[in-house]
């Protein structure tokens, strides 16, 4: 019996994010070795799918890519080939050309396409999905804030590189006794905030899930001078704000299918704090620190288990699905399910109660 599917095309889409590398290793060392298929993959997510773009993927290929930050692949986050910007008659218009990435998937024998990214590329492989391409999708996001799935690959590598950053500040405020504020991403969610605050032992954590009081801050810093702790370490989310206030905007990106690129909240926050506190204020912005490097080894295996998983997903059937982990079980949801659900930090879960019962501040 001839074998349905035989090769496969997978592409990252989106910000880079620890543990791409590993999961484009997993999926390629199981679709070759426990199916056979043959696997390539798209250049610079789908701007390769539509310039035909790709590398053939073989187990030498991903050889010792597993604890590598970054993608093979490479990525791009403003190629939605539903609402394409092309030339025509010497101007730039926005077009729909998904009908030319599925002639290439066509033309390479392409059966099944695995995206790996976050709610935006996620987004265009269930509308390619409606057009009626096999696809498979793999959630990425460093700030954990896909609803469908318990954990991101990716969140662990960053929120343990938010912690070390921590521990360092945390020397230098002591020695200078000042407040020090670490700036860290999320978006709108305020995952990375709240478990790198918990785990690096900071004294005020602000997320976008619960508006902060400056004056409460400030009683915060002045309740630990005359505790006799002439230092505070602070981490911000990069979209807090303050009550009755906006996010802070680092700038708009016209081109993107998410302009606003947040950012700004730990300078705008220590300029506030130093002008009511008899203290020395520092902003350390960690950006893109977060997303680089080695992945950790949590996010080394999760990444694999879902690499594999996709595999299987292929080898099942189940396309227009999304790999998932719930609880310690990986499983798989409709993508049509999964777009637009985000998971925000329950302002009274136990993870916050956890932090307010050991004297963190969230500044209300």
């Amino acid at each position: 019996m001839e074998r349905k599917i035989k090769k496969i095309g997978v592409l990252t889409g989106g910000g880079d994010c620890p543990g791409l590398n590993a999961v484009i290793r997993g999926l390629t060392k199981a679709a070759i070795g426990k199916y056979g298929y043959e696997v390539i993959g798209y250049t610079f997510g789908y701007r390769g799918l539509y310039n035909n773009e790709f590398i053939k993927l073989t187990n030498e290929t991903v050889s010792g890519i597993l604890h590598r930050g970054g993608t093979i692949l490479y990525s791009s986050n403003k190629d939605n080939l539903f609402d394409y910007a092309v030339e025509e008659n010497g101007e730039i218009v926005k077009k729909d050309v998904s009908d030319v990435a599925v002639e290439n998937m066509k033309k390479e024998g392409v059966d099944v396409l695995v995206v790996i990214g976050g709610d935006g590329t996620l987004t265009s492989a269930r509308d390619f999905s409606r057009k009626g391409v096999k696809v498979i999708g793999v959630p990425k996001t460093i700030d954990n804030d896909l609803a469908a799935t318990d954990v991101t690959f990716g969140f662990n590598t960053a929120i343990d590189i938010a912690t070390e950053a921590l521990d360092r500040l945390h020397t230098t405020a002591e020695s200078h006794h000042r407040v020090m504020i670490l700036e860290v991403m999320g978006r709108g969610a305020g995952w990375i905030s709240l478990e790198a605050g918990i785990a690096g032992s900071a004294d005020v954590i602000l997320i976008p899930e619960i508006p902060y009081d400056i004056e409460k801050i400030a009683e915060k810093v002045r309740a630990r001078e005359e505790e006799g702790k002439k230092f505070t370490i602070i981490v911000v989310a990069e979209g807090a704000k303050p009550k009755n206030g906006d996010v802070v905007i680092a700038k708009i990106v016209e081109d993107s299918p998410d302009p606003i690129r947040l950012g700004g909240i730990g300078n705008k926050l220590a300029e506030d704090l130093e002008r009511i506190v008899n203290h020395e204020v520092r902003a350390t912005v960690l950006g893109h620190i977060q997303r680089g490097g080695n992945t950790c080894t949590y996010d080394r295996i999760l990444s694999t288990r879902y690499g594999v998983a996709a595999a299987d997903l292929i080898n099942e059937e189940k396309y227009g699905s999304m790999v998932t982990l719930k609880g310690n079980n990986i499983s798989y949801e409709s993508l049509e399910n999964v777009i637009g659900e985000t998971k925000n930090v329950d302002p009274d879960g136990e993870l916050v109660r956890t932090a307010r019962s050991i004297g963190i501040c969230f500044g209300d």
